[in-house]
């Protein structure tokens, strides 16, 4: 399971996507707010914002939540002003992790990310010292009962997709950065609700990890992804299938 299907890997592990449905609505608010801040709160004129306002209908937050978040962001309700950081650092086994966060005390966010590092046996990093191992693409989940081979397979070739990969019962869909948007559009006017759908860090090679290091890594990624303050974790792993067979129940 590479490292750019993480989102699948860890989703499977934890198994829990109903609890977490609460952590997810804070992260797309925060998304939502920071965007109407940088932009403003026109949806029409601010690609950040229209991407966000489709990830909280693409899971299903009220539209009185969306509004609100708006709201704040461009100063018309009161509410805590969040600024973006991000961290890099090593996990186990040589795997690039890079972090990206939403914080209102960044003392307080790289103070939880450091810890998260150190208690799995990794390390932060200088700024630049992993993000070059990166590349930002468009990213989009499907459940596969949300559609069939066929129409999913001819939307992208539609949109200039990279890559789909079929497994673990999703739709996972690489695209060039600058073709997102349309893509991300052709597939809510057919009709189809993506799990998850948003730009993402997409390593350029991957690092194949043993057994030890795996267990290590998957907790890391879990831990940090579980802070409030983190808005995606991106790493380079590479987990062969039979050890993540192997250590699914331990994690």
């Amino acid at each position: 399971m590479s490292g750019h299907s993480k989102w699948s890997t860890i989703k499977r592990k934890k198994g829990k996507a109903d609890a977490q449905r609460a952590k997810t609505f804070t992260k797309i608010i925060r998304e939502i707010v920071v965007a109407a801040k940088e932009g403003g709160g026109d949806i029409d004129s601010n690609p950040g914002l229209r991407t966000a306002v489709q990830n909280a209908h693409d899971n299903n937050m009220p539209k009185h939540n969306i509004d609100k978040a708006i709201k704040r962001g461009i100063g018309e309700l009161p509410g805590v002003i969040y600024e973006a950081c991000a961290f890099e650092g090593y996990a186990p086994g040589g795997v690039a992790v890079f972090v990206k966060c939403l914080s209102d005390n960044k003392n307080r966010t790289s103070a939880e990310v450091r810890h998260a590092f150190t208690k799995y046996g990794g390390h932060l990093g200088e700024p630049h010292s992993v993000s070059y191992l990166f590349e930002s693409k468009g990213m989009i989940v499907i459940d596969e009962s949300q559609t069939d081979e066929e129409q999913i397979y001819g939307i992208a070739l539609e949109n200039g997709v990279e890559d789909i990969d079929a497994d673990e019962g999703v739709y996972e869909i690489i695209s060039p950065k600058e073709n997102f948007e349309s893509l991300h559009r052709a597939i809510v006017e057919a009709g189809i609700e993506c799990q998850m759908a948003g730009i993402s860090l997409i390593p350029n090679n991957t690092v194949k990890l043993d057994r030890k290091h795996a267990v290590s890594v998957l907790n890391l990624v879990e831990t940090l992804e579980d802070l409030d303050d983190v808005q995606s974790v991106s790493s380079n792993f590479d987990i062969p299938d039979e050890i993540l067979n192997e250590i699914d129940k331990e994690i």
